[in-house]
């Protein structure tokens, strides 16, 4: 709830080993499956497809203008609609499961409240305060590249940028900030105080007009595709079309952002669902023809894997698309921001109203029924990080908080349908528990892959986390302060709960 949490003393948590039980850190969420708004709380104001452009906001972007072109030709050659395939497949499998949970518990969070409710409060902190790191520094990373196609758009029509605002220091002579990626860190958090209704008529707008320019280029390159090109097909074998999918498989999760705004849609049961298999399957047919037309204008060892689609479409002499790719990058890219910023917001928003961080930060704007100062602050948050640190380190931070949240929404769906069988569902995982073990073996593999430096950054994280969590949220929880019959009680359906 919005409100201020009571100023009196909250009653001390179990002590020894009751600490470690139901009535302890694994304390659950209360589920309420309820779709009414209430005092405080955000606005439902989304339909289907909003839902759907929000998540394709996230799912359509680098991957479409760089990564198919980089696999292609690092990895996989024309085997990459391999890589893209297995990607989808397994990136599905958690999808599904995000599903189950959307129709289920349709209130803002995403993973940290589908921990939270299935698999107790210690592990929903977890996965939430790791998702407040891993959606900002997505956000700058996105911002920063976005920062590089504007500066090239600015280059071709002769605008000339000082050398100090085109780069965090290190990244070039005189480069001392990244101006436009700080910007646009700022312009984001603006468009999304404005309320939900208006941030998502944005994105809707942004992502029409990517998908146009993707169309286009699609429909252009068609025509100069050369079955040559194609062949072999697979020039580092299998091994190496697998490899790829690692990679592509982070093109391809963009609907979990769109699961954290389910408290701000209407009829999210029906809605939530349909919108993350939606989107998933549009955007699995987009990859594979951009993946077919990329390959089939140019040979995968001359592509430039800075511009794969630029350099494509000049082999064949539509020179002139290479600025309209560049605009679609801008666009395309920008939406994917937009929806990772959103999804950080909700998550803070949800973990504050729970009394696991400061109430302060659960209070909307009274008009437009948006977390502003929340917003403000992983704006500035993500300004930060994308105005001075390189690209690289800061996607760095992004990519093992997403694999866990995965595993862990996997492992909730199997352990709710043991523990809460009898729980309303509007949409139920496929061939439980045979889909979320593909989703859990896929990101434990991902994971495995991730350089040391990586699993140093998220271990530092964690154990400030744990910290905050042991001194702060533990004691003010709101589940600390019911009653102790509530709290050891089963978990059940309660309209009138606090989530």
């Amino acid at each position: 709830m919005s409100q201020a949490m009571p100023k009196t003393r909250p009653p001390r948590g179990p002590a020894g080993s009751a600490l470690f039980t139901r009535a302890g850190v694994f304390r659950l969420k209360p589920v309420d499956s309820s779709e009414e708004e209430t005092p405080g709380g955000l606005r439902r104001t989304m339909g289907l497809w909003q839902l759907v452009a929000l998540s394709l906001g996230g799912l359509v972007g680098a991957g479409v203008f760089s990564l198919a072109g980089v696999v292609a030709h690092d990895d996989a050659g024309p085997g990459v609609m391999i890589s893209f395939l297995i990607a989808i497949i397994a990136s599905a499998a958690a999808a599904l499961c995000y599903a189950e949970f959307a129709g289920t518990i349709p209130k803002a969070g995403s993973a940290y409240t589908y921990s939270y409710a299935a698999l107790g409060e210690a592990i929903g902190w977890a996965i939430g305060w790791d998702l407040l790191l891993e959606y900002t520094a997505i956000v700058a990373v996105v911002a920063i590249a976005i920062s590089g196609y504007l500066s090239y758009i600015l280059d071709q029509i002769g605008l000339d940028i000082p050398d100090w605002a085109l780069g965090a220091p290190g990244t070039g002579a005189g480069h001392k900030v990244d101006l436009f990626a700080a910007l646009l860190c700022l312009l984001l958090a603006f468009v999304l105080s404005r309320g939900t209704k208006e941030s998502a008529r944005f994105e809707t707008i942004l992502v029409v007009v990517k998908l146009a320019i993707v169309a286009l280029v699609i429909v252009a390159g068609a025509f100069h595709v050369s079955a040559g090109n194609f062949s072999p097909f697979l020039p580092f074998g299998i091994g190496g079309a697998v490899a790829g999918a690692a990679t592509t498989f982070f093109a391809v999760y963009g609907y979990d952002a769109m699961s954290a705004a389910a408290e701000e849609s209407a009829e999210a049961k029906k809605v939530l669902p349909k919108a993350i298999v939606i989107s998933l399957a549009i955007a699995a047919v987009i990859y594979l023809l951009v993946c077919i037309v990329l390959l089939g204008m140019q040979d995968y060892r001359q592509i430039d894997v800075k511009s794969p689609f630029s350099s494509a479409l000049a082999s064949v002499g539509l020179t002139g698309l290479g600025t309209i790719v560049a605009v679609g990058a801008v666009v395309g890219i920008t939406t994917s921001a937009l929806a990772n910023m959103l999804a950080v917001t909700r998550v803070w928003f949800s973990m504050s109203r729970d009394g696991l961080l400061p109430a302060y930060f659960a209070r909307n704007h009274p008009r437009r029924q948006v977390p502003t100062r929340v917003i403000w602050l992983v704006g500035i948050g993500s300004a930060v990080i994308a105005g001075l640190l390189p690209i690289k380190e800061a996607a760095d931070l992004t990519n093992i908080g997403i694999l866990m949240a995965f595993i862990v929404v996997a492992i909730a769906v199997m352990v709710m349908r043991r523990t809460r069988p009898d729980l309303p569902r509007s949409f139920r995982t496929p061939w439980v528990p045979v889909v979320p073990l593909v989703g859990i073996a896929f990101s434990i593999w991902l994971i495995a892959n991730l350089d040391w430096i990586t699993w140093v950054r998220f271990a530092v994280w964690m154990v400030i986390g744990l910290v905050v969590y042991a001194l702060y949220g533990y004691r003010n929880s709101v589940e600390n302060r019911a009653p102790r019959s509530a709290r050891t009680a089963p978990n059940t359906e309660d309209e009138g709960s606090t989530s």
